[in-house]
C-alpha cells in the first residue's frame, strides 16, 4: 500500500491492467468546504481501494477517519468529536475530462474522471463532514453562556440569573382588559 500525505492516487495502472489499487494516508490540519474550515485534531487517516469492474468503470471505497475541533453547542468551547465515515461511489473514465464531474442519469449515479491522477479530497471531505454530528456539547453538564454578560458559567459565577423564557408573554398587550 502506498502512503500519502495528499489524498490522490495515480491510477494509470489500474487504467491500462485492471485490478485493484490501494492507497491510505492522512488529511492534516483541517477539511475544507468552501469558506468553512473543520479544524482536525491531530490528522484524519484515510485508506481507499479502488476496482475495476468492466469497461471505463472503477468502484471506489473507503474510510476516513479523524477528531474534528466543534464548538460547543451552549459554551462554544472548542469540542474533540471522533468521526469515522465509510464511503463508496461509481467512478467512469473519460479521457480529456480536467476535472471529476457528478453524473446522475435515471437512477445511474456516478462520478466521471478524466486523468489518471485522481484526487480523492473531495470524497473524503464530503464523507468526512457528512458524518460529522450537528451540534455538540463539552461535557453533559455544561452552563452556557450568560446571555447577559456572555461569561462562561462553566468557569465564572457572574451572578446574573437567566430569565424565564415565556413565549405567549407578549399576547396579553393584544387583548384589551376585561
Amino acid at each position: 500500500m502506498d502512503y500519502h500525505e495528499v489524498a490522490s492516487v495515480n491510477l494509470a495502472r489500474l487504467l491500462k491492467e485492471g485490478g485493484t489499487v490501494r492507497a491510505q494516508g492522512v488529511v492534516q490540519q483541517a477539511f475544507q468546504v468552501g469558506e468553512e474550515t473543520f479544524p482536525l485534531e491531530g490528522e484524519a487517516h484515510w485508506k481507499v481501494s479502488l476496482s475495476s469492474v468492466g469497461g471505463d468503470e472503477y468502484w471506489l471505497s473507503g474510510e476516513v477517519e479523524g477528531v474534528v475541533l466543534m464548538e460547543c453547542r451552549r459554551c462554544l468551547k472548542p469540542t474533540p468529536t471522533h468521526v469515522h465515515a465509510h464511503f463508496q461511489h461509481m467512478l467512469r473514465y473519460q479521457p480529456g475530462l480536467e476535472e471529476v464531474v457528478f453524473h446522475e442519469e435515471d437512477e445511474d449515479e456516478y462520478y466521471a474522471f478524466g486523468e489518471p491522477d485522481l484526487d480523492l479530497l473531495p470524497f473524503l471531505t464530503e464523507a468526512f463532514v457528512t458524518e460529522m454530528p450537528y451540534t455538540v456539547l463539552c461535557e453533559e453538564g455544561c452552563k452556557g453562556l450568560c446571555p447577559v454578560c456572555g461569561a462562561d458559567r462553566n468557569l465564572v459565577d457572574c451572578g446574573h440569573e437567566a430569565e424565564a423564557h415565556r413565549p405567549l408573554l407578549g399576547l396579553k398587550n393584544l387583548l384589551p382588559e376585561l
